[in-house]
């Protein structure tokens, strides 16, 4: 069975940083797409920086320049850096995948983690 498992949220002040990291698990063949969404309280999920089929990434214009995502394929895990963070960065963040086993191919989320921006 696949897994999503995010860590690295947490609460931090205006301007700090953090580092996400969400690890897949599972009987895993292959990767297509993997990245981050968040969702704010009252609002809808958004994207928030993936890479894409071809290996682009994709950012959000509200984090670009800020916001960094890597990749370590060895271990299947994706990493959001997030630099000069701002209190409307608060929201839960979600790790997406679409994630092909021997079997079928899904879509798959993590359970989330909080990220906290305030003073």
């Amino acid at each position: 069975q696949v897994q999503l498992v995010e860590s690295g949220g947490g609460l931090v002040q205006p301007g700090g940083s953090l580092r996400l990291s969400c690890a897949a698990s599972g009987v895993i063949f292959s990767i297509t797409t993997m990245g981050w969404y968040r969702q704010a309280p009252g609002k809808q999920r958004e994207l928030v920086a993936r890479f894409t089929s071809g290996g682009y990434t994709n950012y959000s214009d509200s984090v670009k320049g800020r916001f960094t995502i890597s990749r370590d394929n060895a271990k299947n895990t994706v990493y959001l850096q997030m630099n000069s963070l701002k209190p409307e960065d608060t929201a839960v963040y979600y790790c997406n995948a679409d994630i092909a086993t021997m079997w079928h191919r899904s879509d798959y989320w993590g359970q989330g983690t909080q990220v906290t921006v305030s003073s």
